[in-house]
């Protein structure tokens, strides 16, 4: 069998995966954020918040909110437009509409490594530092590195009103809030009552109840250990007791200017180089649609740097 022919048989089977070759429409939003920084999260609540009559689960969540890393292109191509996209893809000039979640490297590692075990990559007692290492050289997973996918969309993306730039920590204290600009950036003229339901529906317990349920069928977590959920803390911040001194020291001296862009508070003497308020000043201090005084139009409002995190 040629490989074309074998292209069409798996396509037809859905036996592909989507990935990064898929057609991309100009009406399509996509979720995009690094692995482990809380994408899973926001598709559930993005899933209750546009479809607020439906019971979202795992068990439905690729046919609401589709991850191009787990939906076939067909299965893709049959999703009603327009469609909300999840990926943890680097920049890709094609995606016009992306709401980008950011989290905490130093978290992100934590809950990677985890991950890592869950799915056997790793073995237990694997080194935390050898781990941090690879993490930052960008080869614990096939996605490169945090600063790689969170840089490149930044630097492209930053200054656009179709490209909105969400903090996990930020969704964390202030769920609705942030809820609530997602719902003005897809146009959805959401109460406080719909954005509230949409949060409790989409609660980590609640989260870690459904893969109980389902996660003997879901296709991230199908065949994998059971003793390490996939569902975490969902908490921020877990890294300044779980992670040590010498991990966060790495991260904070590979990633220091990034991360200080971001809000993100350094703690070791890893100071970050000048210029990088030029992307904090064209990213987090743009209103929404222009100028706006109404503090809830102003875009990433959370990304207060007197604030401790």
């Amino acid at each position: 069998m040629n490989y074309g022919l074998r292209l069409v048989t798996k396509y037809l089977l859905g036996l592909d995966r989507a990935n990064r070759n898929f057609v991309v429409y100009p009406d399509d939003t996509f979720v995009i954020s690094y692995p482990r920084s809380g994408s899973t999260w926001t598709r559930f609540l993005l899933a209750n918040l546009v479809w607020p009559d439906k019971s979202v689960s795992f068990a439905n969540l690729d046919q609401l909110v589709p991850a191009t890393s787990s939906v076939s292109n067909r299965a893709l191509n049959r999703i009603s437009r327009p469609r909300i996209i999840k990926c943890h893809n680097y920049f890709d000039h094609r995606y016009q509409n992306v709401i980008y979640i950011v989290r905490d490297p130093r978290d992100v590692v934590l809950s990677e490594y985890r991950y890592s075990l869950k799915v056997r990559m790793i073995p237990d007692g694997y080194p935390m530092e050898s781990f941090v290492s690879r993490f930052i050289k960008g080869e614990v997973n096939e996605y490169s590195s945090w600063k790689e996918s969170v840089g490149t969309w930044l630097a492209a993306r930053g200054d656009r009103d179709s490209f909105l730039l969400l903090r996990y920590e930020d969704m964390v204290e202030h769920t609705t809030r942030e809820l609530a600009k997602i719902a003005r950036f897809l146009n959805i003229d959401a109460s406080p009552e719909r954005l509230s339901q949409a949060a409790e529906r989409s609660s980590a317990d609640n989260m870690r109840a459904l893969e109980k349920k389902e996660g003997d069928s879901w296709i991230v977590t199908k065949g994998k250990r059971k003793d390490i959920p996939f569902v975490g803390k969902a908490k921020a911040g877990v890294w300044r007791s779980s992670l040590t001194k010498a991990g966060v020291w790495q991260i904070e001296n590979a990633w220091g200017p990034l991360m200080t862009t971001l809000g993100y508070e350094l703690t070791c003497d890893a100071a970050p180089h000048k210029g990088s308020k030029r992307i904090y000043e064209m990213t987090v201090a743009r209103p929404v649609g222009g100028a706006s005084d109404d503090p809830a139009r102003t875009r990433a409002t959370a990304f207060e740097l007197k604030k401790d995190f």
